[in-house]
Formats: C-alpha cells, sequence, structure tokens
C-alpha cells in the first residue's frame, strides 16, 4: 500500500484540500491531526429491540396524583 500526504484545512466542518488535488470518487482516505487536543463526545444511544412488536409492552399510562395543596 503506498502512501501519499497532502496537507489541508478544515472549514465549516469540512476537510478542504489545495485545489490541485482531485481524488476518485470513493477513494479511502486517512485523517491524521497534529498537536489538537480532542474532546471528548458522549454517545447517548437509543434502546432498541430485538422484537419490535413488544413495543406495546412499554406503552405508558400517566396518572395524575390528586394535589396536596390542602395541607
Amino acid at each position: 500500500m503506498g502512501v501519499t500526504t497532502i496537507e489541508g484545512v478544515v472549514e465549516n466542518g469540512q476537510i478542504r484540500l489545495p485545489a490541485v488535488v482531485r481524488l476518485p470518487e470513493r477513494t479511502k482516505v486517512y485523517v491524521v491531526i497534529p498537536d489538537v487536543e480532542m474532546q471528548p463526545v458522549a454517545y447517548i444511544g437509543s434502546p432498541r429491540l430485538v422484537h419490535p412488536e413488544q413495543a406495546v409492552d412499554f406503552i405508558k399510562e400517566v396518572i395524575e396524583e390528586p394535589s396536596d395543596d390542602d395541607l
């Protein structure tokens, strides 16, 4: 596997390479970021049911309790 190094910059969340660089569509690239400390990003996953038909078992019912204003 040959390796070519090209310097680019991030602008508006996109990696911008020099105009003279033309890469074919779907080219696999690797990004190496020097001297930048990454902030960890929290990932909060959503639960998934193995059997979606079981979703009816999780229907919530809202029950209002009487207020305790009289206390």
